[in-house]
């Protein structure tokens, strides 16, 4: 990860590219904003600091995880606390009539416009570590994307962007429907589920089967026969991903691999390794944020 995607924060609130921009801030110092708006939509992705969003007449204090949503023509603003502490977010920032053909191309995109476009309450969306860590690595790989020089580069980021906002669609749907996902799905997507929402739980076929109510054997067939692969090999790929997106974030190695279900750091290394063809430092020194922090210490 090179230090060039680190954008220097600057107060303009207006776009220069009509379709998106997103940038990577991670600074200490005096950056508040007064309240504003804009014609394009903004994603904002809170990471680090001591900071306070305003948007309408609400005003909250952010947690890391939290990601807000900012509808044109709606006021807000970013206030920090305390200037002293690191701050560090992405902003991504979508064009009005990028966002409209993204949604001819793309349906259920629309929700989250419609969603964006009326006076909803809820703005701010808090996600646990595994779910805000998968957000941001895809932000994370778009903006080197966009600063890189790779072959098919145009075609990849029309890609990355479509797949950052479709999983933001998918977050906020799940969110504002939280019973969508469980009604009437069937037991293998309902195992999976369970599985995406405790990887740092002891999991096993015993445990699905009291928990389920069901034969370990039932959830075992049922599972190999819809998705090809055993629940072993979900799970298995599950916690990697997941120790994947924290390593990206600069977290560190040995208490990621803990974090996420993981007996031990050489069952871990051996299996990371099988699955990116890399050991975890040499992908953290590849693909994380972690040369961008240190520039800032």
């Amino acid at each position: 990860m090179k230090s060039r995607i680190q954008t220097p924060f600057t107060h303009r609130q207006y776009m220069l590219s009509q379709d998106f921009e997103i940038y990577y801030y991670s600074d200490t110092g005096h950056y508040n904003v007064d309240l504003h708006s804009h014609d394009y939509y903004e994603f904002y992705f809170y990471m680090e600091g001591d900071v306070e969003f305003e948007i309408g007449d609400r005003r909250q204090a952010l947690r890391s995880g939290d990601f807000v949503i900012v509808p044109p023509g709606t006021m807000h603003r970013a206030f920090v606390v305390n200037t002293e502490l690191p701050y560090r977010r992405f902003v991504f920032w979508i064009g009005s009539d990028f966002a409209r053909q993204l949604a001819e191309h793309f349906p259920d995109f629309a929700f989250l416009l419609n969603y964006m476009r009326r006076d909803r309450h809820l703005n701010i969306f808090h996600n646990d570590p595994v779910s805000f860590n998968a957000v941001l690595s895809k932000a994370l790989q778009l903006l080197e994307e966009v600063h890189g020089s790779h072959f098919a580069r145009e075609a990849v980021i029309e890609i990355r962007v479509e797949d950052l906002l479709l999983l933001l669609c998918r977050t906020v749907y799940d969110k504002v429907n939280p019973s969508s996902r469980k009604a009437a799905s069937r037991l293998h997507e309902q195992v999976m589920a369970y599985i995406d929402e405790n990887l740092e739980e002891d999991i096993s076929l015993d445990s699905l089967a009291e928990h389920f109510f069901v034969s370990k054997y039932h959830i075992s067939h049922t599972f190999k026969e819809h998705l090809g692969i055993s629940v072993h090999q979900y799970l298995l790929r599950k916690r990697l991903a997941a120790c994947r997106d924290a390593i990206m974030m600069n977290e560190k190695i040995s208490e990621v691999c803990l974090t996420y279900g993981f007996k031990d750091y050489p069952s871990f290394f051996r299996a990371f390794r099988k699955a990116y063809g890399m050991s975890p430092k040499e992908y953290r020194e590849a693909f994380s944020l972690a040369e961008l922090q240190q520039d800032n210490t």
